[in-house]
């Protein structure tokens, strides 16, 4: 058997590299786009003309390439890093691919890369899309590792989907049962950069550029019917800390006191499936009464898990929208609501001042506030001007046109200025029920931002200015301002029904996907087998199961290639391929597709001297193979002819 693949074989593997390389085109650098297409190009050409590269062309290749992705990486480790440098050495691989076991090899790494797709993309397009270079991938394997050469298109691919198939049962058993615990290992850190979210600071501009995002923040489902529209606040980071431009967390370092809740309405449940966002909160309604499973809460109740979110989460909560938070303050708690930097926003501090000299009390001046903002020709826009150097007095007092971060903070200075303890709380408001699958949707473009005052006998109370200035966008969401404006994602947008239900659909199933099999933890697997058994499982059940149903479909296939090798080979067949053996250790190279008259002909012209043995070993060989009966005489001259063969 010759060790040369066929230049079909060359074809298969080029195509294969292709569909493998294409979904990691957008995670690689130009000049790899560059490179691929060149060596592709080369390894063509060479394919075509029966010719191949030596190792020292393709060593400074590969140094420059290391080089490179070092540069553009700013190093060697992590994921996009690593990934590319496994491209990049597979791509400059097929150069020197002349044999089958290189091929091999090429195909085994070509795999791993294909499941490195899931590192960047989990989606239910990625799922269907791997199965295009898997199967010919496994073409390709097909194809260099047949006995008989060069095999129909058709055939190959057709043997490639059955054998695909025939996993899938072991496939699924692994799925359903493997043991899920917590991995071992993480990804670097770069795999989580890009991610959309909440930051835990607000300037002007912040919020309003995520809210042009139709990103999935987090779906949610509520055991019964989701609340009203203008009570769906999910709160996020709590802001306390001004600089004249930015609103920022409090230091972890500072002690605050833990807020006091009371709760004085019904409870609401519901299970939040949460979207990677690399923080640490966990978005709940106003106001958390019970915490999800090993979540913690801040002491303003912005509840956080113990590490940033980097993969899709499910949590349950239990939240009371009618509350009473916190009914005294203490003093580091005012020192810290009533900050404002000295000297700036002059025009705000008059304002301020002139407010206080009068003698207002403080549920005055907050209705006076909103009041002024509803009156006096603000405007709510997604695209906002920019702001001076006193940006509180340059939207008070001149463009008065801002988004929902520019109306909290402005109220919220204004509040202080006026020595009311106040504070800008940031996350989301409103979301948008999916009718199909009866769950909400809460968009990137759903970020909002708001205030709370405090007020003696009442606590922390929550006031939105937004609601002042654009109360639709509070009762009714994004989508109230989408006509017109053509600045929110086209879902979002109330004048493509058919658009929007489409989506409706797809999204719904896009939820299942993430929930039963992205989100298939151990958690989800224990409710599984619960509903299936009756009673509840450990892990060490798990394990059991597993090697048991592995076993069930092992056995089987391990019982009949045992009984495939132990069948008995033909005597003749067997001295015949110790002749070969013979011929190819003397340097005549073998093929599958020869039969034993070309064969012959090759060998006399290699070995001149043994051209009446050759043509005896043969005539015997054919006779033997092809003769009704046996001719045990014919058959110890055959075996003689060979042995005696040098």
């Amino acid at each position: 058997m010759t060790s040369k693949p066929f230049p079909n074989d060359s074809n298969w593997l080029l195509a294969s590299l292709f569909t493998v390389m294409l979904p990691h085109l957008g995670h690689l650098p130009f000049w790899m786009w560059g490179l691929m297409l060149l060596v592709g190009t080369w390894r063509f050409h060479l394919t075509k003309n029966h010719a191949s590269l030596g190792i020292w062309v393709i060593l400074p290749i590969a140094a420059a390439a290391l080089f490179g992705i070092a540069f553009s990486y700013h190093g060697l480790f992590g994921r996009d890093s690593s990934v590319a440098l496994l491209a990049c050495m597979l791509t400059l691989k097929l150069l020197e691919s002349n044999n089958r076991r290189d091929f091999i090899i090429l195909i085994l790494g070509c795999y791993f890369l294909t499941v490195s797709l899931f590192l960047f993309n989990q989606s239910i397009f990625a799922g269907i899309y791997v199965l295009l270079p898997l199967t010919l991938l496994t073409c390709t394997l097909i194809g260099i590792s047949h006995p008989n050469g060069q095999l129909p298109p058709r055939f190959q691919i057709g043997l490639a989907i059955k054998i695909l198939v025939q996993g899938v049962p072991l496939m699924l058993v692994l799925f359903l049962l493997f043991p899920r615990i917590s991995p071992l290992w993480e990804l670097p850190t770069d795999a989580y950069s890009g991610m959309t979210g909440l930051s835990d600071s607000m300037e002007p501009g912040a919020i309003s550029n995520l809210s042009l995002s139709d990103a999935t923040a987090f779906r949610a489902e509520f055991k019964g019917s989701p609340p009203k529209q203008n009570q769906l606040y999910w709160r996020g980071p709590v802001l306390w800390n001004f600089d004249g431009r930015s609103w920022k967390m409090l230091n972890q370092n500072v002690d605050l006191s833990k807020e006091t809740l009371a709760s004085t309405g019904e409870s609401v449940r519901y299970t939040v499936t949460l979207e990677p966002h690399n923080k640490n909160w966990l978005l709940t309604l106003d106001m958390p009464s019970q915490l999800p499973k090993d979540a913690t809460a801040s002491p303003e109740l912005q509840v956080l898990s113990q590490t940033p979110v980097r993969s899709r989460i499910r949590y349950e909560a239990v939240s009371n929208l009618k509350y009473t938070l916190s009914p005294e303050l203490n003093d580091l708690e005012r020192i810290f609501a009533l900050q404002l930097p000295d000297h700036e926003n002059p025009r705000s501090l008059a304002l301020a001042a002139s407010w206080k000299k009068a003698n207002l009390s403080p549920e005055a001046i907050v209705n006076k506030t909103l009041e002024m903002f509803r009156t006096d020709k603000f405007y709510y826009t997604l695209k906002p001007p920019l702001l001076g150097v006193d940006p509180i007095d340059d939207f008070l007092f001149n463009t008065k046109r801002g988004f929902c971060e520019h109306f909290s903070g402005s109220f919220v200075f204004l509040m202080r200025a006026s020595g009311i303890p106040a504070r800008v709380v940031t996350g989301y408001q409103g979301g948008e029920l999916n009718p199909v699958g009866n769950y909400l949707i809460v968009r990137q473009s759903d970020a909002h931002a708001w205030s709370e005052v405090w007020l003696k006998d009442k606590g922390w109370v929550r006031v939105d200015p937004t609601a002042a200035v654009s109360p639709d966008r509070v009762e009714s969401g994004m989508e109230s301002l989408s006509i017109g404006s053509r600045a929110l994602p086209i879902f979002e947008r109330g004048d493509h029904p058919f658009l929007r239900n489409l989506y409706h659909h797809w999204d719904a199933i896009n939820h299942n996907w993430n929930q039963w099999i992205l989100g298939y933890d151990d958690k989800r697997q224990t409710e599984l087998f619960e509903l299936l058994t009756g009673k509840r499982l450990s892990w060490e059940d798990f394990t059991l199961g597993m090697i048991i149903c592995v076993s069930m479909l092992s056995i089987p296939t391990y019982l009949f290639l045992v009984r495939k090798l132990r069948q008995p080979v033909d005597p003749v067949l067997r001295l015949y391929r110790a002749f070969q053996a013979k011929l190819a250790r003397k340097g005549l190279p073998l093929f599958d597709h020869e039969g034993p008259v070309d064969l012959s002909e090759r060998a006399i012209a290699h070995f001149p001297d043994e051209t009446g043995t050759i043509i005896s070993i043969i005539q015997h060989y054919n006779k033997l193979r092809y003769q009704s009966q046996f001719d045990p005489v014919s058959f110890k001259i055959f075996r003689r002819l060979i042995r005696d063969f040098k």
